[in-house]
């Protein structure tokens, strides 16, 4: 086991592995190469909602079977990630990426022959979706810890990564819409099978980008335990920065009573007062803001970087007030931009302090205990959030989650070690 001490909150910059990242111009060829392939991914990722709706759907299969095949994604990934840090600390997350592309290529092609070919069994399509979600679990870990070893300026990376992935997150979903729309006289598993194939190419592309990265080496190796111990010394890691299990603890509690019920309550709320489209306008100018908040990010860089992205944390307020209020077209559009910028302007704060204060053996792990905690309550928070909206109402939940919001806030911004934590130069 690895017997090097727990780093301490403060200073959080002398317990940090030296990064070996050369003084230069973000798009350094590494910092290229990761971009493509990170930008393929997010946009292959986009068009699997609309493939699964579209083939499973359209085979005549009740609505529920979609949110069967996306839960059978989220479980494995929400279990296997912690294991997904461990083995990419272990064996770098360049290979782990790259076995989870090939992972993925083979379960995207396989649904894609399926669904072209007739009808697939739901339970197929259950199947290889959790083999994507096994290899999301695998993937994951790495996408935050090869930042700090492909760029010099991490906060910029992160801006520019962040900005490319909203942009990514509509295009996807409409392009699989677009061939969905094309192949529509050829049947709906055409389509969906078009789809799957055009997902598939973006692993093979994504894994062929990531197989040309050469990283500069973290330091000194670092002898390892079973993968067991090794969750433990990620846990000690993660438990001596109050910082860090503070933000996570309270982003339970925001993701349970407020990320998580307000997507599936915007869909209804929106769907039912304006109809299907004015919903998909909203969520591109969700979009929208999310590349304003990012492209913010580029610009400024403040001295305590989490209690500003605490302070732009309040956009999400204002989403919250309009659509619990019923506001018009116009207010939930101001609302929708204002809860993108804000939570992308967060993430890249978050992304940013995370890298640069925690060491780079032990990074994947902290990633994953971020994403592993982050997504399990936001997933209950969904599950919950129509059993709850039919006892006290829609807006009355959204209401609540203001007041949640703002006892977030308060929380992130009265923390001391959270709110005094600075930026690393």
């Amino acid at each position: 086991m690895d017997k090097r001490p727990a780093a301490q909150d403060i200073p959080e910059t002398a317990s940090r592995e030296p990064r070996a990242v050369p003084r230069s111009s973000l798009w350094n060829r590494n910092f290229r190469l990761f971009f493509v392939a990170r930008t393929v991914a997010v946009f292959g990722d986009g068009m699997v909602p609309v493939a699964l709706a579209a083939g499973l759907l359209g085979a005549g299969h009740p609505g529920s079977s979609v949110g069967y095949a996306l839960a059978s994604w989220i479980g494995p990934f929400a279990v296997l990630v912690l294991f997904g840090g461990v083995l990419a600390d272990r064996f770098t997350p360049r290979r782990m990426m790259i076995v989870a592309d090939a992972l993925r290529l083979v379960g995207a092609s396989v649904l894609a022959v399926s669904f072209a070919a007739g009808d697939p069994s739901v339970w197929v399509v259950y199947g290889l979706s959790a083999v994507s979600g096994v290899g999301a679990a695998l993937f994951q870990p790495g996408v935050a810890s090869i930042v700090p070893r492909i760029a010099h300026d991490v906060q910029q990376a992160n801006a520019v990564l962040r900005v490319c992935e909203a942009l990514m997150t509509m295009a996807g979903p409409a392009f699989a819409g677009l061939v969905v729309g094309l192949s529509g006289g050829a049947g709906a598993g055409v389509g969906a099978g078009a789809v799957f194939a055009a997902n598939a190419a973006t692993f093979a592309v994504s894994g062929i980008f990531l197989f040309l990265l050469r990283l500069p080496p973290v330091g000194d190796p670092v002898k390892r335990g079973s993968l067991v111990a090794e969750l433990v010394v990620g846990w000690h890691e993660f438990t001596a920065r109050s910082w860090l299990w503070g933000v996570i603890a309270i982003w339970t509690v925001y993701g349970l009573t407020v990320a998580g019920p307000m997507l599936p309550l915007t869909a209804v709320l929106v769907t039912e007062a304006h109809g299907s489209g004015t919903y998909g306008a909203l969520m591109a100018v969700n979009g929208a803001g999310s590349v304003a908040g990012g492209l913010l990010a580029l610009r400024l860089r403040p001295g305590r970087p989490l209690a500003a992205g605490a302070v732009a944390l309040l956009g999400v307020v204002v989403n919250l007030l309009v659509l619990g209020l019923g506001m018009p077209v116009l207010g939930l559009g101001i609302g929708q931009f204002a809860g993108g910028a804000a939570f992308a302007f967060w993430l890249v704060m978050w992304s940013t302090t995370v890298q640069t204060h925690v060491p780079a053996d032990a990074l994947n792990r902290m990633h994953a205990y971020d994403v592993s905690g982050s997504l399990l309550m936001m997933a209950a928070g969904r599950a919950l959030a129509g059993p709850v909206a039919e006892m006290a109402g829609a807006e009355k939940v959204l209401l609540a989650g203001v007041v949640i919001m703002l006892g977030v806030v308060g929380v992130l911004l009265g923390a001391r070690p959270i709110r005094e934590l600075r930026r690393v130069a």
